[in-house]
């Protein structure tokens, strides 16, 4: 075990994921604060304080990133486990809001829904959604960064990286969450994997979840507003 590889995943955690959670909780915290003041409201009585509780979550989140995954690997990494879980929430959280958003465009005639609201909404909500599956895979792929740390290798794996070929492997390359970052990224633009292929079944799962979500804000949600605001 590598005492400066363990060191390692913590700065990961601490100073490249926990900013990415920050980002979000601003985001969310931004679209409350101008839903509540501009009167915006998915469904009756549904409105800025949906945005506020996803902000509380992912504050949780950044709280525990910032204590670094650092622990005890084995049965008992309860820090691991918590950061999963919250993960886990931030993502039904996105498909909710995404469902909600789609249900009120339906229903317009209940809810009078505007273009700068669905604008901000949307971008939101994809912002989120990036982040919240780019954590998911970085936390999911080998068992996570300290699994990977400890083991020095990552099997078994539920990405395949280009540099995973035979001819870079022998270089000792890792992936870090910029990486995880990126799939998320691609996979939410493109709707399907780009140059990283997701192997296990769990990482197809989470990739057309996540693309999903992707298409239904950008394809729809988005030329709604630009048509309302046309």
């Amino acid at each position: 075990m590598s005492e400066e590889a363990l060191r390692e995943a913590e700065r990961e955690a601490i100073l490249e994921a926990a900013p990415f959670a920050v980002g979000v909780v601003l985001a969310l915290t931004a679209l409350a604060v101008v839903s509540a003041h501009a009167g915006w409201e998915l469904f009756d009585g549904v409105g800025w304080w949906l945005w506020a509780v996803t902000a509380g979550a992912w504050g949780l989140l950044a709280l525990v990133l910032l204590m670094g995954l650092r622990t005890t690997v084995g049965p008992r990494d309860v820090r691991r486990r918590l950061v999963q879980t919250l993960l886990g929430v931030a993502v039904l959280m996105s498909v909710v809001q995404t469902a909600l958003l789609v249900a009120s465009l339906v229903n317009a005639t209940d809810v009078r829904v505007t273009g700068p609201q669905l604008l901000m909404s949307g971008a939101t909500i994809w912002f989120s959604n990036v982040v919240a599956f780019g954590l998911t895979f970085w936390t999911m792929d080998a068992g996570g960064p300290v699994r990977r740390a400890v083991a020095q290798t990552r099997t078994p794996v539920d990405f395949y990286f280009p540099q995973d070929t035979d001819d870079l492997r022998g270089h000792g390359w890792t992936p870090h969450l910029v990486d995880y970052l990126y799939v998320s990224l691609t996979n939410a633009i493109a709707f399907s994997p780009t140059d990283t292929m997701p192997l296990s079944r769990r990482a197809k799962g989470l990739m057309g979840l996540g693309a999903l979500v992707s298409a239904i804000t950008l394809l729809l949600v988005a030329a709604r507003a630009v048509n309302i605001l046309g």
